[in-house]
């Protein structure tokens, strides 16, 4: 069988090919293509050296199976080409999520949404994966009324430009002993040019609430997926989704705090055991011995932890929840090949 990763040399890329290899597709065809800039590196997978294609030369060699995270213009550009040589296409990026005819996925969710005349499928965004794995089952009990979300997502969700400026900002702010308030000014006037930072903002020792790109409405686009992205994952468009995304100089992965109305009301120790039971999802969750999921607990983990499970005594028919997931595996990577998995067992 033969597999191509396409945006392969890049963070999730990396992770995609580790991935591959745990789950056991060492052993088949793996295609590494990247932009031209990429063409002819090597890279380590499974004991051997693989050579970096165009991803021209990718279809050409006609994949049974292309894995995507190049951004949403080389989606576009090259996903249906892909397609048109009978490859079926899961993509990372934000391109074809909301196409009707393209499935959104989470494969413990909504796997039967895929029929065999889908050749491009849809991975979700990595925020949104996470939510909605730790509240499917829960929706499918209570339904889901509305759900404020805030998250606190980490620098790796950017790419490597933003773990590049979060190492620098601490590096220079170690040598030369600089306030934190003062570190962006100093180091743009130090270092000119060659400071290129991903974020308009500060990130060491910083956060602020900008994911994505603003939008009319005064949210962002990465509050927007979680809107559209949870609906129609759920297969339910009354949902109704309050997000606001948050960056923080964490590493380890995403965390969120999701409150949650049903129309129905709830048994609190029964849903705590309908996310204990949700597949790939683990509750952590006993605050006498101060136990909570952190970013580092889910640090290369392919789970989805849950923890700080109570009732909103506000209002009725309202839980809480804190829900933590490595953005790199299950919030991008390992759901893709998770898809992958699903593809290739059902020979769809």
């Amino acid at each position: 069988m033969k597999i191509a990763v396409v945006g392969a040399t890049g963070l999730v890329g990396g992770v995609m090919l580790k991935v591959l290899e745990e789950r056991g597709f060492a052993e088949h065809d793996i295609i590494v293509a990247a932009s031209p800039k990429s063409v002819g590196k090597q890279i380590d997978f499974a004991g051997r050296k693989l050579t970096v294609t165009s991803v021209e030369d990718a279809i050409a060699q006609h994949p049974q199976y292309a894995i995507f995270s190049a951004g949403a213009s080389t989606s576009r550009e090259y996903a249906p080409q892909f397609a048109a040589v009978g490859c079926t296409v899961v993509d990372n990026s934000s391109c074809w999520r909301m196409y009707n005819e393209v499935p959104l996925v989470v494969p413990e969710i909504n796997m039967t949404t895929v029929t065999p005349d889908n050749r491009i499928i849809a991975n979700p965004n990595c925020s949104t994966i996470q939510m909605v794995l730790a509240l499917s089952r829960l929706h499918w009990k209570y339904r889901i009324k509305r759900i404020v979300v805030s998250t606190y997502q980490s620098i790796t969700g950017t790419g490597i430009k933003a773990v590049r400026q979060l190492e620098a900002e601490e590096a220079y702010a170690a040598e030369h002993h600089v306030p934190s308030s003062q570190l962006r000014q100093c180091m743009e006037q130090a270092m000119g040019d060659q400071y290129q930072p991903a974020y308009p903002n500060q990130i060491y020792r910083n956060l602020f609430p900008h994911g994505g790109d603003f939008l009319p409405s005064g949210y962002t686009t990465e509050e927007q997926k979680l809107v559209d992205e949870t609906r129609k994952i759920l297969g339910d468009p009354t949902i109704k989704v309050n997000a606001t995304v948050v960056r923080v100089p964490v590493v380890g992965g995403h965390s969120e705090a999701v409150n949650v109305e049903f129309h129905n009301e709830y048994d609190l120790d029964e849903a705590i055991q309908l996310i204990a039971n949700t597949p790939g999802v683990v509750v952590c969750d006993d605050t006498s011995q101060n136990l909570y999921p952190t970013p580092v607990m889910a640090h290369h983990r392919d789970e989805v932890f849950v923890g700080r499970i109570r009732r909103d005594d506000t209002q009725p028919c309202t839980l809480n929840l804190w829900v933590v997931s490595d953005n790199l595996r299950k919030g991008a990577a390992t759901n893709a090949i998770q898809i992958l998995e699903a593809l290739t067992v059902s020979d769809l």
